[in-house]
């Protein structure tokens, strides 16, 4: 029996590479100029510097220096000799700028009129705003964009010129404002010692209402379109939805308003300091920065404005401070 065929033997299979996992063949390592290497990312550092020095160059020029100088001229303070004769000098009084600020009467009094300007400007400007965002944006409204143009032109106008424009349409005799009063048999003094403060607020609201108008009607766009309709389904009118849902949708955009307007608030200046020239009983001193202004370049006393200066900021921090942990608790609600 003839013996079977032997089989030949398997030779084995050629090894061969696995292909490179990356489209462009075998990883190099990034080096000098590589993207992602050294000198990539040193570029980049570069960079970022390039555009960001200027900005801090002209902080510290602009913010940072002129509080340091200021708070080293709240040191100080000048004294004349000779009764007046033999010139001045400039002698260190420590604390005692400050302690002369917190015990004048005066100025103690201007945030007193401040406290009662914000308790009649931020609820008639933020309320102001706020209901004619809420109406732009109603479903009802038309030509949206000719009202957001129309309710920002005023914030356009200087604040100067919007005072002196002010000032002119209460002055009687030249504005019709008073003259269709007169009509009417209605007396209304815009300079008397209780009607003044209403004419700032005025002045204030005007500018500012249609601005925060805008930032409010941003907010209410960001307002998911399907929460609305939610809402709508489930029998909401109008005026439930805005108060129950567009509004405490955007309280981020109300607390952010609110702190800006305090700390705007506070610092309020041309409109009294122009309403003040008609307006005798407001004095010179009516707000903090009139008081500061009157005691830099009237009194020439700059230690004592620059010490009330800092109090000025304290004062501003310290309100930015409470205003966002009232706000933060708000939101949280």
């Amino acid at each position: 029996m003839a013996a079977p065929l032997a089989r030949p033997a398997k030779t084995p299979a050629p090894q061969v590479a696995p292909p490179p996992t990356g489209p462009a063949g075998p990883a190099v390592s990034a080096g000098p100029g590589k993207p992602g290497g050294p000198g990539a990312r040193s570029g980049q550092r570069r960079a970022v510097a390039l555009f960001t020095i200027p900005f801090f160059a002209l902080f510290t020029a602009v913010t940072v220096l002129p509080i340091f100088y200021a708070a080293w001229m709240s040191l100080y303070r000048e004294e004349s000799s000779g009764l007046g004769f033999g010139g001045t000098e400039r002698v260190f009084a420590g604390f005692g700028n400050f302690t002369e600020a917190l015990g004048n009467e005066a100025f103690l009094r201007s945030f007193g009129n401040i406290a009662l300007y914000c308790a009649l400007y931020i609820p008639a400007m933020v309320g102001g705003a706020l209901v004619l965002a809420l109406l732009v944006d109603s479903t009802m409204a038309r030509a949206r964009r000719f009202f957001q143009i129309a309710y920002f032109l005023p914030h356009a106008v200087p604040g100067l010129i919007a005072s002196l424009i002010w000032l002119y349409l209460y002055t009687p005799g030249l504005s019709p404002i008073t003259d269709a009063l007169d009509a009417l048999g209605a007396q209304w003094n815009f300079f008397g010692q209780d009607e003044a403060i209403f004419s700032v607020v005025n002045i204030s609201a005007w500018q500012w209402t249609g601005y925060n108008m805008i930032i409010f009607y941003a907010g209410l766009q960001a307002v998911p379109r399907e929460v609305l309709e939610a809402a709508t389904v489930d029998g909401a009118g109008a005026l439930r939805t805005a108060l129950q849902v567009k509004i405490p949708m955007i309280r981020p955009t109300v607390v952010l308003t609110l702190l800006f307007t305090c700390v705007g608030a506070i610092q309020l200046f041309d409109a009294p300091k122009l309403v003040q020239l008609r307006a005798n009983t407001m004095g010179e001193d009516w707000s903090p920065t009139m008081f500061i202004y009157t005691a830099a370049f009237k009194g020439h006393d700059y230690g004592l404005a620059a010490a009330s200066s800092l109090l000025l900021a304290l004062v501003a921090g310290l309100l930015s401070f409470v205003v966002t942990k009232l706000g933060n608790r708000w939101k949280a609600s």
